[in-house]
């Protein structure tokens, strides 16, 4: 009997060990999440005193026709007709690099449907995007829209010149150019 009443005050000193080690490391725990991020937020008095900040670093100066990058519509010189060639070349393309998140209709896949995507947007606006999508995303309203929508940030393909120029040329056979 000695052996077991022994045996149970031990368990009992056990428990109260642990529990007191429980609530040690509990408030351990505590004081430290307490003490982290100790940085002065402003308050909205301050707040409401900033002047509201455009996502567009250089707003002035930004062409949401053009886009960023090197493209702009004399160095496109895009004819009023449509060249088979190239368009089949960028047809090909599309088919490797574009086609597993856009359909050629205005349906979503993972990206958006490319139906009417020259009517909506100026040539120098498409190469710049597909050549230089993340500066793009970055700047351009419209593609920070379409990141809203999508969800998913399009991935620079690395196009060369001549696949984005064959690719835009497709999208324009799409809709109809002849």
């Amino acid at each position: 009997m000695i052996f077991y009443w022994n045996f149970a005050l031990k368990l009992t000193l056990t428990d109260i060990i642990m529990k007191t080690f429980k609530v040690i490391a509990s408030l351990t725990i505590a004081a430290i999440f307490s003490s982290c991020g100790g940085e002065d937020k402003p308050t909205t008095a301050t707040a409401a005193q900033e002047e509201p900040q455009s996502m567009v670093k250089d707003a002035e100066t930004y062409d949401p026709k053009r886009g960023e990058g090197k493209y702009t519509a004399e160095l496109l010189a895009l004819s009023d007709k449509l060249d088979e060639a190239q368009a089949k070349i960028g047809e090909d393309a599309s088919n490797v690099k574009c086609t597993s998140c856009h359909k050629m209709t205005d349906e979503k896949l993972v990206g958006p449907g490319w139906k009417d995507v020259t009517k909506r947007r100026t040539g120098e606006w498409i190469m710049n995007f597909i050549t230089n999508p993340d500066p793009m995303i970055d700047k351009d309203p419209e593609a920070q829209a379409m990141l809203e929508l999508c969800l998913v940030r399009m991935p620079n393909q690395s196009l060369t010149d001549d696949e984005a120029r064959a690719i835009l040329e497709y999208m324009r056979k799409v809709d109809g150019l002849k």
